[in-house]
């Protein structure tokens, strides 16, 4: 294939067909526009369909029954071959995703998700990159954002947890995870509970834990999945003793001091942990036609955007730098491409709502359209933190 050519017809903007993840673990909650038929397409084995993933190069690291491919962002390029993400990236490398991008990494490294549970998930927390390097991975700093258009209804605990009371002491997390096979742990009564608050979001480090709460939530992230699961019992389920140490080197997967290692203590207990890690939106430009928000930010890895095009009009937004982006409300064009959130999607089947901008555009300024009189078209858009320095540098809230 004509990567080069593909990409300049297309004015320099991918559309992607929806990719979704199955999990064995937690309960399904049904807010990813999928249709009802289709929360098992993978087989019972495999649990129900939980994640959506958006602008990966990686497979899922999702169990020996998962195809290879699975996870993997393709391109619709109006044949019937699959032409992946990836391909593109390899192939055509800084004129899709930048220079100074490519420099650094030599690939996109990062994607996002919507995850989507309806009870909340379990008390874990992900590798940093010291501690992946040593099982062969990478670390996983990840941002959560909730968007409303996703979110219908709470699920059954809209509450997340993030690190221990500021109180608590190392003795008192190690004789928790000593009880891992003995009985339930019950670890989050030394943590503390954030209610979620739609419109806005959080960044995580690794090393942090966290049990997040019910809504989807929209989750840019690095290109990894490496954690350890601290609580042994969530909503009723049993997390059998590998889900702690399956990151753990071989010799060091019974050595409970080892694997209170992976903690960042400092950030965990953090007396002021909203203020650094919370991250409500930063208006970047507004007029009469847009407005553009800043949604994840103040990190070294990973950050987002929100747009918004108000009904009937139309704006050039030039952001200097490639990115992936989901549509999450409304209809219109983007550049050229026509553009729709998701009513009711099919697993194997197409959308509008998914795309990729290359540098080069998303530089020179991509041109989108709110073809409705009545409603917002929305978009969210991720992409590495390296590619902007502005939001590197930005802050937690007040």
């Amino acid at each position: 294939m004509d990567y080069r050519s593909f990409l300049d017809n297309s004015g320099g903007v991918l559309r992607f067909d929806p990719i979704f993840i199955p999990r064995q673990f937690g309960d399904a909650g049904r807010r990813l526009k999928l249709h009802p038929d289709d929360y098992y397409a993978y087989g019972v084995k495999r649990g129900s369909i939980k994640e959506r993933w958006f602008a990966s190069v990686i497979a899922a690291n999702n169990g020996p029954l998962a195809e290879p491919d699975e996870g993997m962002s393709r391109v619709n390029t109006g044949g019937g071959d699959k032409v992946y993400f990836k391909d593109f990236v390899d192939a055509l490398g800084p004129e899709l995703i930048g220079e100074r991008l490519y420099s650094k990494y030599g690939t996109w490294p990062m994607y996002s998700k919507f995850y989507d549970y309806t009870g909340p998930l379990f008390f874990h927390l992900h590798l940093d990159f010291e501690s992946a390097a040593r099982v062969g991975r990478l670390g996983k700093p990840e941002a959560y954002y909730y968007p409303p258009q996703y979110n219908n209804y709470p699920g059954k605990f809209p509450h997340t947890y993030f690190g221990f009371d500021p109180d608590t002491t190392k003795e008192q997390v190690k004789e928790r995870l000593l009880m891992y096979e003995r009985g339930d742990n019950r670890i989050t009564e030394l943590s503390r509970a954030f209610r979620i608050e739609l419109g806005t979001g959080w960044y995580t480090p690794p090393g942090v834990l966290h049990a997040p709460g019910s809504y989807l939530t929209y989750e840019p992230q690095w290109n990894s999945d490496v954690n350890s699961v601290y609580e042994n019992i969530t909503d009723g389920e049993i997390y059998d003793y590998k889900f702690l140490c399956e990151n753990c080197p071989e010799d060091k997967m019974r050595d409970i001091d080892y694997i209170m290692s992976l903690m960042d203590w400092e950030a965990n207990v953090d007396p002021h942990y909203k203020q650094t890690y919370f991250r409500p939106p930063v208006t970047l430009s507004e007029d009469a036609a847009h407005v553009q928000k800043q949604i994840a930010y103040g990190n070294d890895y990973i950050a987002a955007r929100e747009l918004t095009v108000f009904p009937g009009q139309s704006v050039t937004v030039k952001d200097g730098f490639a990115y992936g982006l989901i549509v999450v409300q409304g209809r219109g064009k983007l550049g050229g491409h026509n553009c729709a959130a998701a009513c009711m999607l099919r697993v194997g089947g197409h959308s509008e709502d998914e795309f990729f901008v290359s540098a080069k555009t998303a530089t020179e300024g991509l041109n989108v359209v709110n073809e409705s009189d009545s409603e917002p078209l929305v978009m969210l858009k991720h992409y590495p933190a390296y590619s902007d320095p502005a939001a590197m540098a930005m802050t937690g809230a007040n």
